[in-house]
């Protein structure tokens, strides 16, 4: 091999080495090594997924009820003929049920 070849094979090799260490590989290939660490924590991430969930629904859901009898108090035929026809619905399925 020529030298100018080996200094950039040398070159490249450093500059790989330091983006490795950028990326932090080492952790990475630490976690894979360790499999029950690895389950613990995405058993840890799938809760507070699960509980971001829980919560972000419940306080979407909140709004959209509040705003829905805000509308409701309004007397808005278009709204009223809207929340008859699911109080409706919503009857006849219970009664549909015993």
């Amino acid at each position: 091999m020529s030298a100018g070849l080996l200094q950039t094979l040398l070159s490249k090799a450093e500059h790989l080495a330091l983006a490795l260490e950028k990326a932090s590989i080492a952790e990475y290939i630490e976690l894979y090594r360790r499999p029950k660490r690895l389950l613990f924590l995405n058993f840890l991430a799938g809760i507070a997924r699960g509980f971001g969930l829980a919560i972000g629904f419940t306080v979407v859901g909140a709004f959209f009820l509040y705003g829905l009898g805000k509308l409701a108090s309004w007397n808005l035929p278009v709204v009223g003929e809207f929340i008859a026809e699911i109080t409706r619905i919503v009857q006849n399925e219970l009664a549909g049920r015993r």
